[in-house]
C-alpha cells in the first residue's frame, strides 16, 4: 500500500461562536469544541484512508485558552501516523478575535480512528509521510501515544469488566 504525504489529509473548519454555543461564562462549550475536534479529525482521516472511519479513541482534549460568544473558531487536523488500520490525527484550535485578528491556540486534541469496510470491518491504510518539522515530531513521538493508547485501552476493559452493564454503583 502507498504512502502518503500527512498533507493530504489536512482538513481546516471554521465557524463563529454564537450565544447558542456558549456557557454562562460567555465561553464556547467545551462539548461544543469537543464534537467540533472529532468532525474535523473524521475528515483528515477519511482523506488519508479514502475509506469509511469510526473514532476508537480520544487521547485528549487540553483547554489552553477560552473562545468568547463573537469570536471565530477555526481547527486544523491532519493524520501524523498510521499502523495497520489506524490513524492517530492531531487536531489544532483557534480562536480568533474577529475584530482585532489576534489568533490563539485554545486547545489540542490527538484522537485515532480506525478505517472500515461495508461491513465495518477494519482495513488497512496507507502509511505516513511526515513533511515539516512539526509533521516529523509529532510522527516520530506517535510510537510512544501508541503504547499509552494501548494501556489505557486495556484498563478501561478491566474497569468496564468489573462495574459491568448490570452491577449497581456502589
Amino acid at each position: 500500500m502507498k504512502v502518503k504525504p500527512a498533507s493530504m489529509s489536512r482538513a481546516v473548519k471554521s465557524a463563529i461562536i454564537l450565544p447558542s454555543d456558549t456557557n454562562n461564562h460567555g465561553t464556547v462549550f467545551g462539548g461544543r469544541v469537543m464534537a467540533y475536534i472529532d468532525d474535523i479529525a473524521a475528515l483528515s482521516a477519511m482523506r488519508h484512508a479514502r475509506k469509511p472511519v469510526v473514532t476508537a479513541s480520544t487521547d485528549s482534549v487540553d483547554f489552553l485558552r477560552p473562545i468568547k460568544t463573537g469570536q471565530s473558531i477555526c481547527l486544523e487536523s491532519i493524520v501524523t501516523w498510521a499502523h495497520n488500520t489506524s490513524m492517530e490525527v492531531f487536531v489544532k484550535v483557534i480562536g480568533e478575535d474577529l475584530m482585532t485578528g489576534q489568533r490563539t491556540v485554545c486547545a489540542t486534541s490527538f484522537l485515532t480512528f480506525v478505517a472500515v469496510d461495508n461491513d465495518n470491518r477494519p482495513v488497512p491504510v496507507p502509511g505516513v509521510i511526515p513533511e515539516t518539522d512539526i509533521e516529523k515530531e509529532l510522527h516520530d513521538s506517535a510510537p510512544e501515544r501508541a503504547k499509552h493508547r494501548q494501556k489505557r485501552r486495556k484498563r478501561s476493559h478491566s474497569i468496564a469488566e468489573q462495574f459491568g452493564a448490570s452491577k449497581p454503583w456502589e
